[in-house]
């Protein structure tokens, strides 16, 4: 549920927002979306219960279990995310712009799906455009996506706490990329005209080894004392 008083433009401009995802539904990576109404400034979206998202998830499993979400678990999330993300921009012609672990979600089925900004996932051409040579493209969200793999493969966010709004993304510009897996450094420059786009990730022998390899990836959720349905 969305808690914003909207006029009318906003409701219209949200309404086609939300079709463009309920028309993503072809899509096994992607949260089903079944529609959406507005009550008393409340905008109310139905769309497929899942368990969990992953900022929830890695902090239970990282806190709560005092365990790691392993390399192959790392490898069915990337899978499935960038698959979503290349059918965004391959069938609808959407770029995400907002990927984070809370938008990345699991149930107990073993689906993992992209729910269809928060400032420090953005991608440096995004904060500074004047740093382009060009509009931001899909590889906005590569640079996103590979922070929220160093944040499940770690358990911690990658850039340090800061003092005010400006540090933060003053951070982001000009500090050093976080280090992960050779997969994730490939996509971390920024120099977003060298970052990799979908088509690239998609050929990446990290991605092609997790499409075929079986991974448990509920093996967490499963725990007994795992929520089933985590607030």
């Amino acid at each position: 549920m969305v808690h914003k008083p909207m006029d009318e433009k906003e409701q219209k401009q949200l309404l086609m927002d939300l079709d463009e995802v309920i028309r993503s539904s072809d899509c096994p990576y992607i949260v089903q979306f079944y529609g959406a109404l507005f009550r008393e400034g409340d905008c109310l979206i139905c769309m497929e219960l899942m368990s969990t998202s992953f900022d929830k998830f890695y902090k239970y499993v990282y806190s709560v279990l005092d365990d790691v979400i392993t390399e192959e678990i790392l490898g069915k999330i990337t899978l499935a995310t960038v698959k979503a993300l290349n059918h965004l921009k391959e069938n609808l012609k959407i770029i995400h712009r907002d990927i984070k672990p809370s938008n990345i979600l699991l149930d107990r089925s073993e689906n993992i799906r992209l729910y269809a900004s928060c400032r420090p996932y953005m991608a440096p051409e995004r904060i500074d455009p004047s740093a382009s040579r060009q509009a931001y493209d899909v590889r906005c969200d590569v640079w996103s996506l590979k922070i929220t793999l160093y944040e499940l493969a770690t358990g911690r966010f990658p850039y340090p706490k800061w003092n005010s709004v400006f540090d933060q993304l003053t951070q982001v510009l000009k500090g050093d990329p976080p280090h992960f897996i050779k997969f994730v450094n490939l996509c971390l420059t920024k120099d977003e005209s060298k970052r990799s786009k979908y088509k690239e990730l998609l050929k990446h022998l990290f991605i092609l080894t997790y499409e075929e390899r079986t991974v448990e990836v509920t093996c967490y959720v499963s725990t007994p004392s795992f929520p089933l349905y985590v607030d």
